[in-house]
């Protein structure tokens, strides 16, 4: 055997290995009959909701509905448009006025203090939340009935903000199949692998925060210090001496019918992020898929004059374990899902090379670009708020 195919064959087993543990991780974390049972804060604490929307998507009504079906003592929740014209305006209302039981508002306006437009959109809201915590959750979380008792059960001592990753669901088409793929079993089984070892990173989707935590550094403007606000929340938390937390069984994200194009824009334009927010950890992302030990695993039989079926066993050992966390969190899985598994973890090392070969993307029709600390969207360069020393 050559040095080569001595380290394939190392570099395959490691790889192998670490994708098995960090199954096991993701499914003791995410089971969906696991019990909810850790440190909390004290009774039920008075809670604001902010969600920011813009325009309508195709499970709006359902989302969106679903944070006046909360069974939680003392919530409030603020609904945050920068545009009085836009479509979603008219949704709001209406399920404001269905849901005469629940405190609830629609604030429209646009701040444009930071060069995140959600970010801006969200500001007026902060402001008007009447309590001590709140949660920002994107317009597109499907919220359970029990989503904040679920939030505040994984709050612990040093917990700086708590989030949860978004995992897909009802798909329709091959695309959307893709989006689960990337979603589910690869990005948020590697999230609550780094969370299990200290290294938790927040997700804009759902953040609960303690109002405290950021008025330390100047209020929700300090999450405009980066290009992505869960990129500033991560830097705030860990500056301040405390972690970022994922809660155990994430919530749901109903996806619809989606096209090659969105899937595409949506992971490069995440990728791109990553890269330029938490470089360190982004370089090792190409070694996470599949291709790289599927290749290394071809060397190492090879120089073994091993048989094909030990690679076949290779390739059902790596995406069997996938299979067994959808099944046992509870998350969505088909007949089509090992081969949306396969054809994500082939289009990984191409994306990853596409997020160096260029600085922009599109996100909810702005053409922006990124470059260092600085978001340049459409033709307006805006400076990035610069944490302080």
């Amino acid at each position: 055997m050559t040095l080569v195919q001595a380290l394939a064959t190392a570099f395959c087993i490691v790889a192998l290995l670490l994708h098995l543990l960090s199954v096991i991780v993701a499914t003791a974390r995410c089971r969906s009959h696991r019990s909810r049972t850790s440190i909390r804060p004290t009774g039920s604490p008075s809670v604001t909701i902010l969600r920011p929307v813009r325009g309508i998507d195709q499970h709006d009504a359902l989302t969106l509905g679903s944070g006046f079906a909360l069974r939680y003592p003392d919530y409030e929740l603020i609904f945050c448009c920068a545009d009085a014209t836009d479509p979603v305006v008219e949704l709001i209302n209406r399920l404001i006025a269905e849901h005469p039981h629940v405190r609830a508002r629609l604030l429209i306006g646009d701040d444009r203090s930071t060069a995140n437009p959600k970010l801006n959109n969200l500001i007026k809201g902060w402001h008007a939340a009447s309590h001590e915590w709140v949660v920002l959750a994107d317009s597109n979380v499907l919220m359970p009935d029990d989503y904040l008792q679920r939030l505040f059960s994984a709050w612990r001592p040093a917990t700086g903000v708590l989030c949860s990753p978004p995992v897909g669901c009802m798909p329709v088409g091959f695309w959307a199949e893709m989006e689960c793929a990337f979603l589910n079993t690869y990005q948020a089984r590697w999230q609550y692998t780094a969370d299990s070892i200290g290294l938790g990173f927040a997700q804009g989707k759902t953040m609960l925060w303690r109002r405290a935590t950021l008025d330390a550094v100047g209020g929700i403007r300090a999450l405009g210090v980066e290009i992505a606000e869960d990129a500033a929340a991560t830097k705030i938390v860990r500056a301040q001496g405390l972690q970022v937390h994922l809660v155990d069984q994430p919530f749901f994200q109903p996806l619809g019918f989606r096209t090659a194009r969105q899937i595409w824009d949506r992971q490069l334009r995440w990728a791109r992020l990553r890269r330029v927010t938490f470089p360190q950890y982004f370089i090792p992302e190409l070694l996470t898929g599949s291709v790289l030990p599927f290749a290394a695993s071809a060397i190492a039989l090879d120089a073994m004059d091993l048989a094909l079926e030990w690679t076949l066993l290779i390739a059902f050992l790596w995406y069997g374990s996938e299979a067994i966390l959808a099944r046992l969190a509870g998350w969505h899985m088909s007949i089509w899902s090992p081969l949306a598994w396969l054809c994500r973890d082939l289009a990984l090392p191409i994306l990853w090379i596409a997020a160096w070969m260029g600085n922009s993307f599109i996100w909810r029709g702005n053409d922006m670009r990124v470059q260092h600390n600085t978001l340049i969207v459409g033709a307006d360069l805006t400076e990035s708020l610069r944490p302080k020393h």
